[in-house]
């Protein structure tokens, strides 16, 4: 089996979206690109059934090389973003709050320092049908300089250079979503940071977590 190992991170991945309540049902997709293939999770397959073999490997044109089944229709999309990015994960969701907050705007504002960790500003990618040619080129182009976007009327999205990087993101921007939206919601002015506070923001998080080495 093409890709076993990382056919079943997949499956691993898409249970953990499932018990945090980031997707519904069936809803949302995760994908690795490993050199010029992609294993991505099928279409349609409730994840506490799914198994490795389920997976499917793709060429980066879309060509199936492994798999008994149909993959995502959200295949466009990552192969897209694949072709235009650094990115060697994605995962895709439909949380609540990150699903809610791009009804109401364009662009998540600098509202709380872990923007930073998605390179600024989250944009809202414009509404396209799901699968489509158009949803993958609007999604790609609000990813430009960033690792994470919405997608309106639809929900969210991160990426990474492994797949745990990448599904580590998805609760930080339901996080980042959901003080948006209950700030949005008293009708006061939300507070933002500047230019400046968010290149320290960032550049403290480069650091954070780095321990000296320890001995003993």
């Amino acid at each position: 089996m093409l890709l076993e190992q990382t056919r079943q991170e997949i499956v691993s991945i898409c249970l953990f979206m499932q018990a945090e309540k980031l997707v519904v049902g069936t809803a949302g997709n995760v994908s690795v690109r490993v050199g010029d293939m992609v294993a991505i999770s099928p279409s349609g397959v409730p994840y506490e059934e799914m198994t490795a073999e389920d997976v499917v490997v793709c060429d980066m044109e879309g060509n199936i090389l492994d798999g008994r089944l149909k993959p995502s229709s959200e295949l466009p999309l990552h192969l897209s973003v694949y072709k235009s990015t650094d990115a060697l994960a994605i995962t895709h969701n439909h949380a609540s709050a990150s699903t809610a907050l791009g009804l109401v705007v364009d662009e998540i504002p600098t509202s709380h320092y872990y923007s930073a960790m998605f390179g600024g500003p989250i944009r809202v990618a414009p509404y396209a049908g799901f699968g489509s040619d158009q949803l993958a080129l609007n999604v790609t182009r609000a990813l430009e300089g960033r690792s994470g976007a919405l997608m309106k009327n639809h929900g969210a999205i991160t990426t990474g250079p492994t797949l745990k990087k990448a599904v580590d993101k998805l609760p930080i921007l339901e996080y980042i979503c959901d003080i948006h939206l209950r700030a949005l919601a008293t009708g006061l002015p939300i507070s933002l940071l500047s230019e400046e506070e968010m290149e320290d923001a960032s550049k403290g998080i480069a650091n954070y977590g780095k321990q000296p080495n320890r001995e003993g």
